[in-house]
């Protein structure tokens, strides 16, 4: 456990998730200042972007942190599904007078076709470097081992953890069914045997030589303590640090993650396009009724339609139709500062080892 977190610089094993819509370069700053892993996720941004995230991160903080980018396969247009998409929906737009776009495409682009993103980070050299959706090319990740980035890769499966060791990463992040955000399988066409964090991690620790970070409903210091026994060498928690004020969370998330609906987590594709688990809202209550048996466009052009209507829909006061991604333990959420909350971490934690 130590040899990794030293190599990365941090005191204590806990890593801030990089999910979208909630981590930010004022949290992650926080946590890598509090002794911890802080993320920020550019997978929807550009590299322009990105860069401004990443400078934004080094002038709060002289420690490490990670950035994490999506593999997917870059999305194959079909006009035919997406005026589908589009027409089932167009109901639901009507509900707060708008209409859905003409047309929806591919509305970020995967780190597998983006070059400049890849220079940006051998240029910028962030301690930590960490893919999902599956793996760069072996240019891509020989180039981001000589500029001394230590990779991460998230696994859902033994065989994706393989995968990702035989391509050169040095640490798998085991994402258990139970984690929020987007369920991160190479191949979301494949069977997926829904391994929770223990099952997974357990498996990983003794099936394959890499360190292991689990991840999936862990959200105070009792659940890293048990991730720890497990094998684990360190814990990423991502819905335990939506409430912190330097979340990008808007009210309606946090609202939702203090209420009933924190305790109905929903394992849906139909808001971006592929499978990802969030609070229960209006969005996901679309499954049995507009969108019940619908063609899917590709993932990330379901997203465009989906960002399209939580918009229309804010712009009426209802936040219902947002992407309030949140794991299985979002009851157990907390609101405080960041620093805080990674301090609170540690105490349980060390209250959880030697009780």
């Amino acid at each position: 456990m130590a040899n990794l977190l030293q190599r990365i610089g941090i005191s204590h094993p806990i890593i801030q998730a990089p999910m979208a819509g909630t981590a930010t370069p004022a949290m992650a700053a926080a946590v890598t200042n509090a002794g911890a892993l802080g993320s920020i996720g550019v997978a929807a941004v550009n590299a322009a972007r990105a860069r401004t995230m990443i400078e934004a991160l080094q002038a709060a903080t002289q420690g490490p942190f990670n950035v994490n980018v999506f593999c997917h396969r870059p999305a194959t247009a079909d006009s035919v599904r997406e005026q589908g998409w589009l027409t089932a929906l167009r109901p639901v737009f009507a509900r707060f007078d708008a209409e859905p776009p003409a047309t929806i495409g591919e509305i970020f682009t995967s780190f597998l076709a983006d070059p400049d993103m890849l220079d940006l980070f051998v240029e910028t050299r962030p301690a930590v470097i960490s893919f999902h959706f599956g793996l760069p090319s072996a240019q891509a990740i020989a180039r981001l081992k000589a500029a001394g980035c230590i990779l991460f890769s998230t696994a859902t499966s033994l065989d994706e953890a393989e995968q990702a060791a035989a391509a050169g990463v040095d640490a798998i992040v085991a994402q258990g069914y139970e984690a929020g955000g987007h369920r991160g399988m190479f191949d979301p066409s494949a069977p997926d045997s829904r391994l929770g964090v223990a099952a997974l991690t357990r498996l990983l620790v003794e099936k394959q030589a890499l360190p292991v970070i689990a991840a999936g409903g862990i959200m105070d210091g009792a659940g890293v303590a048990a991730a720890l026994a497990l094998g684990a060498t360190a814990a990423q928690l991502g819905t335990a640090f939506i409430a912190c004020p330097e979340s990008s969370a808007d009210v309606f998330h946090r609202d939702a993650l203090f209420g009933d609906a924190a305790t109905m987590t929903e394992m849906t594709a139909l808001i971006s396009g592929r499978p990802a688990r969030c609070l229960a809202n209006s969005f996901t209550a679309l499954k049995d009724a507009e969108l019940k048996g619908v063609t899917m466009p590709d993932y990330p052009i379901v997203y465009d339609a989906g960002k399209a209507l939580a918009a229309a829909a804010k712009a009426k006061g209802d936040g219902g139709f947002g992407a309030q991604w949140a794991g299985q333990g979002a009851p157990l959420a907390r609101a405080m500062p960041a620093a805080e909350l990674v301090a609170a971490l540690v105490d349980e934690l060390a209250a959880a080892r030697y009780a």
